[in-house]
Protein backbone atom coordinates (compact mmCIF):
# COMPACT_ATOMS: atom_id res chain seq x y z
CA UNK A 1 0.00 0.00 0.00
CA UNK A 2 1.50 3.17 -1.14
CA UNK A 3 0.49 5.18 2.00
CA UNK A 4 2.22 2.55 4.25
CA UNK A 5 5.57 2.91 2.12
CA UNK A 6 5.24 6.08 2.60
CA UNK A 7 4.45 6.45 6.09
CA UNK A 8 7.80 4.25 6.88
CA UNK A 9 9.69 6.29 4.84
CA UNK A 10 9.01 9.75 6.32
CA UNK A 11 8.93 8.22 10.26
CA UNK A 12 12.45 6.76 9.20
CA UNK A 13 13.81 10.21 7.60
CA UNK A 14 12.19 12.29 10.34
CA UNK A 15 12.77 10.25 13.92
CA UNK A 16 9.03 9.73 14.11
CA UNK A 17 6.62 7.83 17.12
CA UNK A 18 3.39 6.76 15.02
CA UNK A 19 0.88 5.62 17.11
CA UNK A 20 -2.94 4.57 16.92
CA UNK A 21 -6.38 4.26 18.87
CA UNK A 22 -8.75 2.31 17.55
CA UNK A 23 -12.26 1.73 19.15
CA UNK A 24 -14.44 0.59 15.88
CA UNK A 25 -11.58 -0.45 13.33
CA UNK A 26 -10.50 -2.96 16.37
CA UNK A 27 -6.69 -3.33 15.32
CA UNK A 28 -7.05 -3.45 11.85
CA UNK A 29 -5.36 0.18 11.34
CA UNK A 30 -2.41 -1.11 13.67
CA UNK A 31 -2.33 -4.08 11.50
CA UNK A 32 -1.78 -1.98 8.36
CA UNK A 33 0.59 -0.11 10.12
CA UNK A 34 2.77 -2.51 11.58
CA UNK A 35 3.02 -4.34 8.21
CA UNK A 36 5.35 -1.13 7.04
CA UNK A 37 8.98 -1.34 6.40
CA UNK A 38 11.19 -1.33 9.58
CA UNK A 39 7.78 -0.51 11.93
CA UNK A 40 9.42 -1.95 14.95
CA UNK A 41 11.85 1.85 14.87
CA UNK A 42 9.26 3.58 14.23
CA UNK A 43 5.55 2.43 15.15
CA UNK A 44 5.61 3.05 19.12
CA UNK A 45 2.14 0.55 18.98
CA UNK A 46 -1.64 0.66 18.88
CA UNK A 47 -4.33 0.16 21.49
CA UNK A 48 -7.61 -1.34 20.69
CA UNK A 49 -10.42 0.16 23.48
CA UNK A 50 -13.87 -1.03 23.20
CA UNK A 51 -15.37 -0.02 26.29
CA UNK A 52 -15.87 3.13 27.49
CA UNK A 53 -14.90 2.94 30.97
CA UNK A 54 -11.09 1.78 29.37
CA UNK A 55 -11.50 4.60 27.16
CA UNK A 56 -12.00 6.58 30.61
CA UNK A 57 -9.02 4.89 32.23
CA UNK A 58 -6.30 3.73 29.73
CA UNK A 59 -6.81 7.10 27.60
CA UNK A 60 -8.42 10.23 29.63
CA UNK A 61 -11.57 10.54 28.30
CA UNK A 62 -13.66 12.80 29.91
CA UNK A 63 -16.51 10.53 32.01
CA UNK A 64 -20.01 11.28 30.34
CA UNK A 65 -18.46 12.17 26.40
CA UNK A 66 -20.29 10.41 23.35
CA UNK A 67 -18.22 6.80 22.67
CA UNK A 68 -19.08 8.01 19.26
CA UNK A 69 -18.64 11.49 18.50
CA UNK A 70 -15.82 13.78 17.72
CA UNK A 71 -14.86 14.74 21.16
CA UNK A 72 -13.86 11.03 21.50
CA UNK A 73 -12.09 10.74 18.44
CA UNK A 74 -10.17 13.73 19.44
CA UNK A 75 -9.64 12.71 23.07
CA UNK A 76 -8.53 9.28 22.75
CA UNK A 77 -6.14 10.75 20.23
CA UNK A 78 -4.63 13.06 22.29
CA UNK A 79 -4.32 10.21 25.27
CA UNK A 80 -2.59 8.09 22.53
CA UNK A 81 -0.15 10.32 21.73
CA UNK A 82 1.02 10.80 25.46
CA UNK A 83 0.86 6.87 25.95
CA UNK A 84 3.47 6.00 23.44
CA UNK A 85 5.27 9.31 23.79
CA UNK A 86 4.67 9.52 20.11
CA UNK A 87 5.04 12.41 17.33
CA UNK A 88 1.76 11.61 15.76
CA UNK A 89 -1.42 9.32 16.78
CA UNK A 90 -4.97 8.98 14.63
CA UNK A 91 -7.60 7.03 16.71
CA UNK A 92 -11.02 5.77 14.78
CA UNK A 93 -14.53 5.27 16.82
CA UNK A 94 -17.87 5.28 15.46
CA UNK A 95 -20.67 2.77 14.08
CA UNK A 96 -20.37 0.14 11.87
CA UNK A 97 -23.56 -1.21 11.46
CA UNK A 98 -25.54 -2.70 10.48
CA UNK A 99 -27.96 -1.03 12.64
CA UNK A 100 -27.82 2.20 14.50
CA UNK A 101 -26.58 2.71 18.10
CA UNK A 102 -26.65 5.20 20.86
CA UNK A 103 -28.94 7.30 18.84
CA UNK A 104 -25.75 6.91 15.76
CA UNK A 105 -26.83 5.48 12.34
CA UNK A 106 -24.27 2.97 10.95
CA UNK A 107 -21.71 4.75 9.03
CA UNK A 108 -21.17 7.26 10.90
CA UNK A 109 -17.82 7.29 11.74
CA UNK A 110 -15.10 10.04 13.74
CA UNK A 111 -11.31 10.11 12.97
CA UNK A 112 -9.18 12.16 15.72
CA UNK A 113 -5.44 13.49 15.34
CA UNK A 114 -2.95 14.28 17.71
CA UNK A 115 0.56 15.60 16.93
CA UNK A 116 3.06 17.88 19.55
CA UNK A 117 1.42 21.12 17.40
CA UNK A 118 -2.29 20.44 17.82
CA UNK A 119 -5.18 18.01 18.23
CA UNK A 120 -8.39 17.85 15.72
CA UNK A 121 -11.35 15.44 14.33
CA UNK A 122 -12.87 14.81 11.61
CA UNK A 123 -16.45 13.20 10.55
CA UNK A 124 -17.03 10.78 7.85
CA UNK A 125 -20.41 9.02 6.95
CA UNK A 126 -19.94 5.55 5.26
CA UNK A 127 -22.14 3.48 3.74
CA UNK A 128 -21.66 -0.28 2.98
CA UNK A 129 -22.67 -3.60 5.08
CA UNK A 130 -20.24 -3.17 8.48
CA UNK A 131 -17.10 -4.73 7.08
CA UNK A 132 -16.83 -2.04 4.57
CA UNK A 133 -17.15 0.66 6.90
CA UNK A 134 -14.39 -0.69 8.66
CA UNK A 135 -12.26 -1.07 5.54
CA UNK A 136 -13.41 2.61 4.33
CA UNK A 137 -12.32 3.70 7.92
CA UNK A 138 -9.63 2.16 8.06
CA UNK A 139 -8.39 3.53 4.90
CA UNK A 140 -9.36 7.18 5.61
CA UNK A 141 -7.81 6.49 9.17
CA UNK A 142 -4.17 6.32 7.39
CA UNK A 143 -4.66 8.60 4.89
CA UNK A 144 -5.18 11.18 7.71
CA UNK A 145 -2.18 9.73 9.99
CA UNK A 146 0.52 9.99 6.71
CA UNK A 147 -1.11 13.73 6.11
CA UNK A 148 -0.14 14.56 9.75
CA UNK A 149 3.20 12.61 9.99
CA UNK A 150 3.90 14.57 6.79
CA UNK A 151 3.23 18.08 8.76
CA UNK A 152 4.89 17.23 12.31
CA UNK A 153 8.68 18.38 10.69
CA UNK A 154 9.49 20.57 7.88
CA UNK A 155 11.30 17.85 4.93
CA UNK A 156 14.66 19.13 4.08
CA UNK A 157 18.09 20.60 5.77
CA UNK A 158 15.68 22.14 8.20
CA UNK A 159 14.56 18.50 9.21
CA UNK A 160 17.38 17.22 11.36
CA UNK A 161 18.87 20.41 12.90
CA UNK A 162 22.77 19.84 13.81
CA UNK A 163 23.12 18.41 17.69
CA UNK A 164 18.75 17.15 17.12
CA UNK A 165 19.42 13.51 18.48
CA UNK A 166 17.18 10.98 16.16
CA UNK A 167 13.51 10.37 17.84
CA UNK A 168 13.42 13.72 19.04
CA UNK A 169 11.39 16.40 18.27
CA UNK A 170 12.17 19.66 16.94
CA UNK A 171 9.16 21.37 17.74
CA UNK A 172 9.26 20.00 21.49
CA UNK A 173 13.09 20.83 21.77
CA UNK A 174 12.27 24.36 20.24
CA UNK A 175 14.27 23.51 16.98
CA UNK A 176 14.28 25.89 14.06
CA UNK A 177 11.87 24.50 11.89
CA UNK A 178 9.06 23.90 14.83
CA UNK A 179 7.23 27.50 13.54
CA UNK A 180 6.70 26.37 9.72
CA UNK A 181 5.22 23.05 10.96
CA UNK A 182 3.18 24.42 13.11
CA UNK A 183 2.15 26.98 10.34
CA UNK A 184 1.15 24.21 8.44
CA UNK A 185 -0.42 22.33 10.93
CA UNK A 186 -2.44 25.48 11.54
CA UNK A 187 -3.84 25.65 8.09
CA UNK A 188 -5.06 22.29 8.43
CA UNK A 189 -6.68 22.48 11.77
CA UNK A 190 -9.18 25.79 10.40
CA UNK A 191 -10.79 22.83 8.36
CA UNK A 192 -10.78 20.27 10.60
CA UNK A 193 -14.08 18.31 10.61
CA UNK A 194 -14.08 14.67 12.85
CA UNK A 195 -13.09 10.96 12.67
CA UNK A 196 -13.87 8.24 14.93
CA UNK A 197 -14.82 4.42 14.56
CA UNK A 198 -16.41 1.15 16.16
CA UNK A 199 -19.19 -0.60 16.16
CA UNK A 200 -20.12 1.18 19.28
CA UNK A 201 -17.34 3.78 19.36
Amino acid sequence: MDEVRRLSEIARERGLRVCVVESLTSGRLAATVGAGEDASSWFAGGIVAYLTDVKERLLGLTPGTDPCSAACAQQIAEGGLALFDADVCVSTTGVGGPGPEGGHPPGEVHLGWATPLGTGHRALSLTGEPEQVIDEASDAALRLLLFHAEAVRPAGPLRAPAGLQPGTSPIRSGASGADAAASASSSSLSGRTSPTASAKG
